[in-house]
């Protein structure tokens, strides 16, 4: 019960900010016809796109709207122009019955089911814009004995209101690219991620195997020795690593078919050196490190393989962000040789001391430890080792006290699809 209350003054909020923000916006206006007080401002394009922004009853939000528009005409008029509130009133109820028809428009045309088809929103509200203007200026008509418009008034109308509809339609769709280009790089990341865990659980899978093979080998020697009692036991160990393996299948199929799908096609190495450019500016700034990407490509292609890419690239520019204080250079390069695809990235951090060069790709290498102490897991460089043998590539990594490089080597054919 609570949760619907506030809802419902959420709903009521919003609806009010949509009238004052309306009745506003429609004081910066054109008055084109003479004779008449009718006129084009931005009110109802700040309606529509309040509508669209957020889901809105628009009914109620436009009889909120007509009435608070009106009052705030008539107080102006009354206030700056000394106009009895009796004329006033009558002078701007047509405008009343713009926004309501306008409202009720909107709503019979359901125009939320077209805002991802801009050119049908943009015809179908110009429509009801021009509706409701022919429907007020009849208001006038009666109310105020205006004349009523003439056929290039009419061709006014409708310019105005294409011209306007598609003013908030494009706005509209650039904050939907927006927010979609958000989702598919959240989405990019997430893949990513879980493309790494499988490749993990995956070879955890094959020692499983190997263990589960080894227990059951010691249970019948043991067993061929006499000692019951102790091949039993290793058989039940056997048995609860065989369960924990399968386990780990199930797992390992369900996290495969959300990769698969979440492959989104193939992106532009362009593309993705985007994301992930994005992506790392933000882990940078939430460190408080203040880094200067410098990215450069002479080759650009669509990848079926940008999971896998994304994977790897990340956790190097991730370790290159750690390995820089303060602030630093992270460079990413792509160039194509012969018929390689070789990917650099240097960083100015505090470099990898020679002794370990040989060694950064082993399983639990690493040199990051938590404010208590307490080693990282060092797994990271050695899934990018993973993933760079899987694309039948091979990587290779230069150190000294102000730079770092690590440079990817991978044949083209692997990574490049047939799209130009």
């Amino acid at each position: 019960m609570h949760s619907k209350i506030s809802i419902s003054r959420n709903s009521l909020a919003w609806i009010f900010i949509i009238a004052i923000l309306t009745a506003i916006g429609g004081e910066i206006k054109i008055t084109p016809f003479a004779n008449t007080t009718f006129r084009f401002g931005l009110g109802s394009i700040i309606f529509f796109l309040c509508t669209l922004l957020r889901p809105t009853p628009i009914i109620l939000a436009g009889f909120t709207t007509s009435m608070v528009t009106t009052i705030f005409r008539v107080i102006i008029n009354y206030s700056l122009h000394d106009v009895p509130l009796v004329d006033s009133l009558l002078t701007h109820l047509p405008a009343a019955a713009f926004y309501i028809l306008f409202a009720i428009c909107l709503q019979i045309l359901s125009i939320h089911q077209y805002r991802e088809r801009p050119l049908m929103l943009g015809l179908l509200v110009a429509f009801s814009e021009v509706f409701s203007n022919l429907v007020e200026q009849l208001f006038r008509f009666f109310i105020n004995s205006y004349t009523f418009l003439l056929l290039h008034d009419l061709l006014i109308l409708l310019a105005v209101a294409l011209l306007r509809s598609f003013f908030v339609v494009g706005i509209y769709s650039s904050i939907l690219i927006a927010e979609q280009k958000k989702r598919v790089q959240e989405m990019l990341t997430i893949g990513s991620d879980l493309y790494v865990e499988t490749l993990y659980l995956k070879k955890s899978m094959n020692h499983i195997e190997t263990i589960t093979a080894s227990g059951f080998d010691l249970y019948r020697q043991l067993k061929s020795q006499g000692y019951r009692a102790e091949s039993l036991q290793a058989l039940h160990i056997a048995q609860e690593i065989h369960e924990v393996k399968k386990d780990s299948q199930r797992i390992y199929a369900g996290i495969s078919k959300i990769v698969g799908e979440k492959s989104f096609g193939s992106l532009r190495l362009s593309e993705l050196l985007h994301y992930i450019e994005e992506g790392n500016s933000k882990y940078a700034e939430l460190l408080g490190i203040d880094i200067e990407f410098k990215i450069s490509i002479d080759t650009d292609f669509q990848t079926k393989e940008h999971i896998a890419l994304l994977a790897l690239l990340n956790n190097l520019i991730a370790n290159a962000i750690e390995a820089i204080e303060g602030q630093g250079v992270i460079s990413i390069d792509i160039q194509k040789l012969q018929d390689d695809t070789v990917i650099t990235v240097c960083d100015n951090g505090k470099g990898i001391s020679q002794s370990d060069l040989s060694i950064i790709f082993e399983p639990g290498y690493t040199t990051k430890y938590n404010v208590d102490g307490v080693a990282a897991t060092g797994i990271g460089l050695s899934h990018v080792a993973e993933l760079v043998n899987k694309l039948n590539g091979s990587i290779s990594v230069e150190s000294n006290n102000r730079n770092t490089m690590f440079k990817i080597t991978i044949p083209t054919q692997t990574i490049q699809t047939g799209e130009t």
